[in-house]
C-alpha cells in the first residue's frame, strides 16, 4: 500500500513515476524489471522509491492496480446494470470491442497486463492478480447473472462458469493481437483494427453461444455518446 508520503506527493509526479514503471514491468516484467531504470526514467532518485512503497512487490502491485482501475474506468458503460432493452449478447460484445480498443490505444496498460500473467514468480504472480480478479470475477460474474435473471442464458447456465471464461478470454484478447509470441488457433497477431475487431466478435459470440442463444441482430451494443 503507498506511504502517506506518495499520497502527498504532487498529481503529476506521481503520474510520472507510475508511467515509468509501467514501462518498465511492461517490457521486462517483475522480476527483471529495474528500479534503477524506472528511477532515471522517472526523475527520481531510487531511494525516493522506497519512502513511498514498502518494497518492490508493494510498488508493483499499485502500478498493476493503477492499470485496472484505468481499464475499468474506460469500459464503465458495459458494466453494472444491462440497459433496457439491449440483450446481454450485444452488450457483452460492445464490452469486448471497447476492452481490444482500450488495449491497441494504451501500450503501457498492455505491457502491465502481460507482465502480470507471464510473471515466473507464482508469489508475485498471485499477489497482482488480485485487481485483475476483482474486475474480471465481480463484474463479468454480476452481469452474467443479470444475463440468467433475463432470460439472456439458457435455464441453468453457469454465471460463474462464463465469467470464469471470460477471464482467459480477455486478457488474451489484451495482449495476442500486439505483442508476437501469443498466437493461437485464430490469428490476432498484427491485423488492422476492423479485422481484429471481427475476429475479436467471433471469438465472444462462440464463447457466447455456450450459455445463451445468437440473437438474429448480433449488433454489438455501444453508448450513447
Amino acid at each position: 500500500m503507498p506511504t502517506a508520503t506518495w499520497q502527498r506527493l504532487d498529481p503529476g509526479r506521481r503520474e510520472r513515476i507510475v508511467r515509468a514503471a509501467m514501462a518498465e514491468f511492461g517490457r521486462h516484467g517483475y522480476s527483471a524489471g529495474s528500479l534503477n531504470t524506472v528511477a532515471r526514467a522517472a526523475g527520481v532518485a531510487k531511494g525516493s522509491l522506497f519512502q513511498y512503497f514498502e518494497d518492490k512487490l508493494d510498488f508493483f502491485q499499485h502500478v498493476a492496480e493503477t492499470a485496472a482501475e484505468g481499464v475499468r474506468d474506460a469500459l464503465a458503460p458495459w458494466l453494472g446494470d444491462i440497459p433496457d432493452g439491449t440483450g446481454y449478447h450485444a452488450f457483452f460484445c460492445g464490452g469486448v470491442l471497447a476492452w481490444v480498443d482500450y488495449f491497441a490505444d494504451h501500450p503501457l496498460e498492455r505491457g502491465v497486463i502481460a507482465a502480470t500473467h507471464l510473471e515466473i514468480d507464482p508469489d508475485v504472480r498471485a499477489a497482482v492478480h488480485a485487481p485483475a480478479r476483482r474486475l474480471y470475477s465481480a463484474e463479468v460474474t454480476s452481469l452474467a447473472r443479470q444475463a440468467v435473471q433475463r432470460g439472456d442464458f439458457r435455464p441453468g447456465a453457469d454465471p460463474e462458469a462464463f465469467a470464469a471464461l471470460v477471464s482467459v478470454l480477455l486478457p488474451h484478447l489484451a495482449v495476442a493481437p500486439f505483442e508476437p509470441g501469443f498466437e493461437g488457433p485464430v490469428p490476432l497477431y498484427g491485423l488492422p483494427r476492423e479485422e481484429l475487431r471481427a475476429r475479436a466478435l467471433t471469438l465472444a459470440s462462440s464463447l457466447f453461444a455456450g450459455f445463451g442463444p445468437i440473437p438474429a441482430d448480433p449488433t454489438p451494443y455501444a453508448p450513447t455518446p
